[in-house]
């Protein structure tokens, strides 16, 4: 009789972590589609700026949103950084379990069980895997994870 997969191990949630998330669950938009908006409000706010009779209050409130968006769009990963570390789950400790039935994820502040049954997609990425439960895409990285586990989640996916 075989043994039931059964595998534990524990985390933080630091820096490299939160960076190599982002790196590897979030698609990168083409150009267009990243400064688009941000674009958009610039021209709009320098348009009623210099051509309108209107309160220049809201002309250069418009303006400035259009700037902040483009300076946002062009540093969102450090900013998406920055505030995962400013965070009350920066530097916790986070336990992972994988079993049959389940991947298990829990720290202090949040306790999460996905059953492989409910689970909709497993992914495999260059660094780990992004598990797509509930319309939600969780990211386990392979730093955490030995071979029998990379091989048992891989399994899971054909």
């Amino acid at each position: 009789m075989t043994q039931a997969f059964n595998y534990q191990t524990t985390f933080i949630l630091d820096k490299s972590h939160f960076s190599e998330c982002y790196d590897e669950s979030v698609a990168v938009p083409t150009f267009a589609a990243l400064y688009r908006k941000g674009a958009f409000l610039l021209v709009i706010g320098a348009g009623l700026v210099m051509f309108s009779e209107l309160n220049p209050y809201p002309a250069w409130f418009i303006f400035s949103l259009g700037l902040l968006e483009i300076v946002s769009s062009r540093y969102k990963k450090a900013w998406w950084v920055a505030r995962q570390m400013l965070s009350k789950v920066a530097k916790a400790e986070v336990s992972l379990q994988i079993n049959a039935d389940s991947v298990h994820i829990s720290s202090f502040y949040n306790d999460n069980r996905m059953k492989f049954s409910d689970i909709e997609r497993i992914t495999a990425t260059d660094n780990g895997w992004l598990i797509t439960h509930h319309s939600f895409r969780h990211y386990v990285s392979n730093r955490c994870l030995d071979e029998s586990a990379k091989a048992f989640l891989q399994a899971k996916i054909s």
